[in-house]
């Protein structure tokens, strides 16, 4: 299990019982992506842990501009922990980002947002802490390659599981599309790597409490315990982290894009909630309905009438859209329910009675996302839907016990459906973005960054490229 060092002297302390050669300082860029940059650890005391490392900030994806790049890592001495997957013995540390001239967390780190976002929640007096716990799953490949260029385009991915290699592959066991959920090894082949992933995961301080295949062919899941809202963030990084390495070392590659595989379902990351109040949970009545409490019901609430801005930071590629369509257990419509997983939010109810466990599951995610904003952007919504008692009865989100896919067509015509591309939720965010500054946990300046980030950045080179389906289409009209 990780150590959790609780200063800078700790953490020198640390690094030399680990006896490591080498200190590794890791941040998060606007976009999501941990980068990192490493010091000897014969160069570190607590002087050069305290005061930090410098960086060029200009280098990284939606940072500076190069007039102004001179920037501050700080390691949180509390996420120390031994790197298994170097070969030189490593100390890794996750970081905040200072601004050198303001003497400041910096407004566009990911992490800080994060902060503020904890911060508000207790100003605001509802509660003291929010719980967040997502399910991110994933693909393992055996292959993968792709190429884009001026006069030519494609990917290919091969996987030993694909229904594809039915002709080919020796062993004869191969997934029948959307009929792999939880098979047994031999036909579940990543089996041992996600069980050494696992032991990994715990290595790192994350306890897994399940890991299993999941409903497409090479898809996977891996579920780590619950924490606080920075700390989930966090180990989300870690965890990405530690899942690709893992495979990296057997052979294998992993994405966490939503939809890699035509046909098949996506992968999405389900994010679980629920608010505290010092040792209370504050989302259960045994009363109410699916024992959610006024409280929970006031968030679900947030979330659902902020649905389509927050999915500008919860499912925020292009990539992401071409996972939330209909039937493939993808939540694409706005409602809420107990156990229903084609409804936008769950309320799971597995434990009878509980309060403890008792939370909410919001659907449409996937680990594309930032975790530090996504995860932020949910709790200013809930906090919304909390201090404007927006019911989601009375504002006709449900509760909907029924598959939504069946429906008759008039009443399903009456379900709002999530946006159906990145553009469609960037525009949502430009006019739906007041309930993210209250408390000041993102600014207008950040909003505006990211916007323009990911038009110009994402969605425009997207669709300005040919698709290689356009050439089956309409090469021959």
């Amino acid at each position: 299990m990780r150590k959790t060092p609780a200063n800078v002297r700790d953490a020198v302390a640390f690094i030399k019982e680990c006896d490591a050669k080498m200190v590794d300082l890791k941040f998060t860029d606007m976009p999501g992506t941990w980068q990192h940059t490493t010091v000897p650890a014969d160069q570190i005391d607590e002087d050069a842990l305290g005061d930090g490392i410098g960086f060029d900030g200009s280098s990284i994806r939606g940072f500076q501009s190069i007039h102004e790049s001179d920037m501050i890592l700080k390691a949180d001495p509390s996420t120390a922990v031994l790197d298994p997957f170097r070969a030189v013995s490593t100390v890794s540390f996750v970081c905040d980002v200072f601004d050198p001239v303001k003497q400041d967390l910096y407004e566009r780190d990911p992490r800080n947002i994060a902060r503020k976002a904890e911060a508000y929640l207790r100003s605001s007096g509802i509660a003291t802490t929010a719980y967040f716990g997502p399910e991110a799953e994933f693909h393992y490949f055996d292959r993968v390659s792709y190429e884009n260029t001026n006069n030519r385009a494609f990917y290919e991915i091969d996987t030993r599981e694909g229904s594809w290699n039915s002709a080919v592959e020796p062993s004869g066991y191969t997934m029948r599309p959307k009929e792999a959920y939880f098979p047994v090894p031999p036909n579940d082949t990543q089996a041992d790597v996600r069980a050494e992933t696992a032991l990994a995961l715990a290595q790192w301080g994350m306890p897994v409490e399940m890991q299993h295949h999941e409903v497409g062919a090479s898809q996977a899941e891996i579920n780590f315990r619950r924490d606080t809202l920075l700390r989930t963030a966090d180990n989300l990084m870690a965890f990405k982290y530690v899942v690709k390495n893992v495979a990296a070392r057997n052979g294998r590659s992993v994405t966490f894009m939503p939809k890699p595989v035509f046909g098949d379902n996506g992968s999405g990351m389900h994010v679980h909630q629920s608010l505290w109040k010092d040792e209370v949970p504050l989302f259960y009545d045994a009363s109410g309905y699916a024992e959610a409490s006024q409280l929970m019901l006031y968030y679900i609430g947030g979330l659902l009438t902020h649905i389509d801005s927050l999915l500008a930071f919860c499912a925020p590629t292009t990539n992401s859209y071409k996972r939330l369509v209909p039937h493939y257990e993808a939540p694409v419509n706005v409602a809420f329910s107990a156990r229903n997983r084609s409804a936008a939010i769950r309320i799971p109810v597995f434990y009878k009675g509980k309060p403890a466990s008792k939370r909410l599951e919001f659907r449409p995610p996937d680990a594309t996302a930032n975790p530090y904003l996504a995860f932020s952007a949910l709790l200013c919504a809930g906090i919304d839907g909390i201090k404007r008692k927006i019911d989601p009865v009375a504002a006709g989100f449900g509760p909907l016990d029924e598959n939504i896919y069946d429906l008759p067509a008039e009443k399903a015509a009456s379900i709002r459906s999530v946006p159906g591309s990145l553009r469609q939720s960037i525009d949502a965010l430009r006019t739906d973005h007041a309930y993210l500054l209250e408390g000041g946990v993102f600014t207008e300046s950040f909003i505006d960054t990211w916007i323009a980030y990911k038009v110009e950045r994402e969605l425009r080179p997207v669709e300005i490229r040919p698709h290689p389906y356009e050439f089956y289409l309409y090469y021959d009209c």
